[in-house]
């Protein structure tokens, strides 16, 4: 199986929308051609999907962004999924690894993401740990009215 990864576009929206509901989060492809729209209008935004045979079967999004009390840049990785069918087949890997690719480019050298504490997502934590992350913080989250 090859496996493509590149920087998604505009036409890969419908196929995001259908990976965001795999994530957890299911939205309508209009929806997600908004949240797109923005996301690729900003230069802190990354967005790259893996496609195997003209379909896209992972992303993996990410903001550069600036710490308070440190001097370097960090990378927060905010969405990445791999279609259900293609998991444990490296997708995943694939995509981390451009990922970090693109961190050593801009002189990037950490990468951080939040991922819940729900029994479904205790595989993704094992493979965040064999990919070399570390389990540090506790998120917390206020929704305003």
């Amino acid at each position: 199986m090859e496996v493509m990864i590149r920087s998604a576009k505009k036409n890969d929206v419908e196929q995001l929308a259908g990976l965001m509901g795999e994530l957890g989060y299911p939205v309508t492809k209009e929806e997600m051609q908004k949240r797109f729209s923005k996301i690729n209008a900003s230069p802190s935004y990354h967005t790259f999907v893996a496609v195997v045979d003209d379909s896209v079967v992972g992303m993996i999004g990410m903001i550069e962004s600036h710490h308070y009390e440190k001097n370097d840049d960090y990378i927060r990785i905010v969405a990445f999924v791999v279609a259900s069918t293609y998991r444990n087949l490296g997708v995943g890997r694939k995509l981390l690894e451009k990922t970090e690719s693109l961190a050593r480019e801009k002189g990037i050298h950490k990468l951080v993401l939040n991922s819940g504490n729900r029994d479904e997502r205790k595989d993704s934590h094992r493979f965040y740990e064999r990919r070399g992350f570390e389990g540090k913080a506790t998120g917390f989250y206020k929704v305003l009215d």
